[in-house]
């Protein structure tokens, strides 16, 4: 897998940039979801209604977690689910494989979770000598590839169907086609047999509802389905942030979540999973839930930070994002890239390893307005970059111009000297280059006088 980290953004956003096929597929994509978005939320009078409700019980849930997470795992308990707390990835990834352990498990699939790449829990698996699969298709592209998913929703965003065609003919053995109901049939011929073998699912979850003890997936491929019954024993783990007060509180992110994930008036999937095997063939005999907080109660103690955890992981502030746009996912080194991976990240890899993400945002607003929970990424975002300056973590050279700056703007004759000492080199030909910014921009010219100057001579503009 290639080593991305977040401190090393820079070099890899400039790789991405110089990086035409990649800029092409991401165009691509990007538009298409944006525009089909745009339609289906439109067909909603009520959108901002529902966004300011969504947000409205996820503050709610957030401002009154310890209660909610507790009602969750007394009701799930009751249910016969079994309840695990994990403070960080490693004591998540520990749990996993003692039961893994427990039932001699040899293959496990697994359907989509950022929660589960965010542990790097396929890796720790097969390092403990058990076969992980992932089920969903985008997922199962970059398994292959072995590559970090390039977006929340769309891990293989960043792919052509001429380069997925020629990966499955690499990996796979068979013959090349870049027919996406073709390349889809491949996938599933192949999982099937995984699916009909595995011992252990491992899923993620969508929410988890407090009053029910209920796990709510939702999806579009019937990978989860398929990862969370078939098998004898289903692990899904979650995020604490994830739980949500009430079942009917599903009827406004459900319509939301669709919408701002894939552009889908609604999945194809939802799976609303209460209790292990009862009467029933297709469940499992065990249901473990692991609520794993990793990071997350670093953001709870930051007021300014507690909005993060109110996103759903829809993945729409990445693509309205323009610095997304541009270079993708795999240049931010974390799991959760674009505008609030450059917020949830520091609170996991801590700031000092990951400072430079809040830079990497031009504090446009877009990630707030398509946002579907109405979360004020770019307000966290500044406000990580305050700490990261406060912290010491920010170049010499920029505390030194930023110093220089401040002095000449606090003088009258200091700034008047600057402006005529800038104008008369701009006279002598000299134009003032900056290392990456002047290489795809030109310095604008001045004006001829300054606004000063025609006032002093009170002359009409």
């Amino acid at each position: 897998m290639l080593n991305y980290t977040p401190s090393k953004f820079k070099e890899n956003a400039l790789k991405a940039l110089a990086n035409e096929n990649l800029r092409k597929n991401l165009t691509k994509a990007i538009s298409h979801t944006l525009s089909k978005r745009a339609e289906v939320v439109s067909e909603l009078p009520n959108w901002e209604e529902l966004r300011q409700k969504a947000h409205d019980i996820k503050k709610h849930a957030i401002e009154n977690l310890a209660y909610y997470l507790e009602m969750f795992e007394t009701k799930a308990t009751e249910n016969g689910i079994k309840v695990l707390w994990a403070k960080d990835a490693d004591e998540a990834r520990t749990y996993v494989v003692e039961i893994a352990k427990k039932i001699n498990a040899k293959l496990c699939v697994k359907s989509k979770s950022m929660v589960t790449e965010e542990i790097g829990l396929r890796e720790f698996l097969e390092t403990n000598g058990i076969e992980t699969v992932e089920t969903d298709l985008g997922e199962f592209i970059v398994q292959l590839a072995d590559e970090m998913p390039s977006h929340i929703t769309a891990p293989a965003m960043h792919k052509s169907r001429d380069e997925i065609g020629k990966l499955f003919t690499d990996k796979l053995g068979v013959d090349f086609t870049n027919e996406p109901e073709e390349l889809t049939k491949i996938a599933r011929k192949f999982l099937r047999k995984k699916f009909l073998n595995a011992d252990l699912g491992i899923s993620g979850a969508n929410f988890l509802v407090a009053e029910t003890g209920s796990i709510v997936i939702v999806e579009n491929e019937g990978n989860a389905g398929l990862s969370t019954t078939l098998p004898k024993v289903h692990i899904a783990i979650a995020g604490i942030e994830k739980i949500i007060p009430r079942l009917i509180d599903l009827t406004v992110f459900f319509k939301i979540l669709g919408r701002s994930a894939t552009a889908q008036r609604f999945t194809s999937y939802v799976s609303i999973i209460n209790a292990p095997r009862k009467n029933k063939l297709d469940s499992p005999e065990e249901v473990y839930v692991i609520l794993l907080d990793n990071g997350r109660s670093d953001l709870l103690r930051y007021e300014k930070l507690k909005q993060a955890l109110y996103c759903i992981k829809c993945g729409a502030c990445m693509l309205a994002c323009p610095v997304y746009q541009r270079v993708g996912g795999h240049p931010y080194g974390s799991i959760y890239p674009g505008p609030i991976g450059s917020v949830i990240t520091p609170a996991q890899l801590k700031l000092n390893n990951s400072y430079i993400l809040p830079f990497a945002s031009s504090l446009c607003g877009k990630c707030y307005e398509i946002c579907p929970v109405k979360i004020e990424i770019h307000h966290l975002l500044l406000w990580l970059r305050h700490r990261a300056v406060e912290s010491g973590f920010s170049p010499w050279i920029e505390k030194l111009i930023f110093k220089l700056w401040f002095i000449g703007m606090r003088s009258h004759k200091l700034y008047e000297f600057g402006s005529k000492l800038l104008r008369y080199i701009r006279k002598l030909g000299i134009k003032p280059k900056f290392k990456n910014w002047s290489n795809g921009r030109v310095f604008p010219e001045l004006a001829p006088k300054s606004f000063k100057e025609i006032w002093k001579n009170q002359e009409s503009i």
